[in-house]
């Protein structure tokens, strides 16, 4: 049997999702009270106590950090109780611990699984990305093309104007020179303060959201949660690790990672089939926020499974004193 026969995905999918929804009703009481560390602590400590009850021999491969940074749920932890198989966890217990602080929009808790090697051990470092949805050529636009010919190049596939192509950046003084070229090309720009994984996943719903490609720098750890979620909605995705020091290049030492300019594309930072499951912690595209009904809590709440291709939108309510 192999490693994805072994893996169950149906049977933890429901799992997953209760997991990213414990985080998410964590940490919706600090929604707007200008703590982004307190919010993201309550919903580390929501994901730890329901991760810990799935049957599964949990490894967390991409984290909150190493394990001298506990008790947040770091790399390499174990989780689950211990029966079940052995997987492969990546996670941000709250994507957006600023955008929470402030009540902004896009604040999520993600989480995906996977067989057991299926994940790149991404350390925490930058990497520069590029992703689009599914429907184009493989390898239309890569890393190494200049910002102008991406867009023109997608443009070209989807059999539009350039300026009919809308990018998603986030809103970085290091993303001056990409957001100046692509305007110049007549591209239309979503700037975006945080939450580049929801940024991607934009990418794979284009006709609802707008967003026809993802690019620019952000957390290599957030790059392996974004191509998991590529992996199940569909969409072409590309990475490169970046180094600005050399503690990070023997933090990737560390991590098996020889090649230190290799560029990765979503199936090397996630391989094998895989479940995602995001909830909304503030109202944004993707996802509504957690909302106060009365004497009940509301939250939606994304799971889908790349064997199937299946994506799921899920609402829950729960008393607000058993929250």
């Amino acid at each position: 049997m192999n490693a994805d026969d072994q893996f169950r995905d149906r049977m933890l999918s429901l799992g997953l999702a209760r997991v990213s929804e414990a985080a998410a009703l964590a940490s919706a009481r600090l929604i707007g009270r200008g703590d982004q560390n307190a919010a993201d602590q309550a919903a580390v400590d929501a994901m730890r106590t329901q991760l810990n009850m799935l049957d599964i021999s949990g490894t967390i491969a991409i984290g909150e950090g190493e394990r001298d940074e506990a008790p947040m749920l770091y790399i390499g932890e174990s989780v689950g109780t211990g029966q079940g198989p052995v997987v492969d966890i990546a996670l941000d217990p709250l994507e957006g611990t600023a955008l929470t602080a402030k009540d902004m929009p896009n604040a999520l808790t993600v989480i995906a699984m996977g067989p057991d090697g299926s994940m790149l051990r991404a350390p925490d470092v930058y990497m520069d990305k590029i992703a689009i949805g599914p429907g184009y050529p493989t390898g239309v636009v890569d890393l190494d093309m200049p910002p102008r010919e991406r867009v023109l190049k997608l443009a070209k596939a989807k059999n539009c104007r350039a300026d009919e192509i809308t990018v998603c950046v986030l809103e970085r003084e290091r993303h001056v020179r990409i957001i100046e070229e692509l305007r110049d090309v007549g591209a239309a720009i979503r700037l975006i303060s945080d939450g580049d994984v929801a940024a991607v996943i934009h990418c794979a719903e284009a006709e609802s959201t707008g967003i026809d490609m993802y690019m620019g720098i952000g957390g290599a750890p957030e790059g392996v949660l974004a191509a998991a979620a590529l992996r199940c909605m569909g969409g072409q995705m590309q990475g490169r690790l970046l180094f600005r020091s050399d503690a990070e290049t023997g933090r990737a030492e560390r991590a098996g990672i020889e090649d230190l300019d290799r560029v990765y594309t979503r199936d090397d930072l996630v391989g094998g089939h895989v479940i995602f499951a995001a909830t909304g912690v503030t109202d944004g595209s993707v996802l509504r926020g957690i909302r106060r009904r009365g004497e009940f809590l509301e939250s939606e709440t994304i799971l889908m499974r790349s064997k199937t291709g299946s994506v799921r939108r899920m609402f829950y309510r729960t008393p607000v004193d058993r929250a």
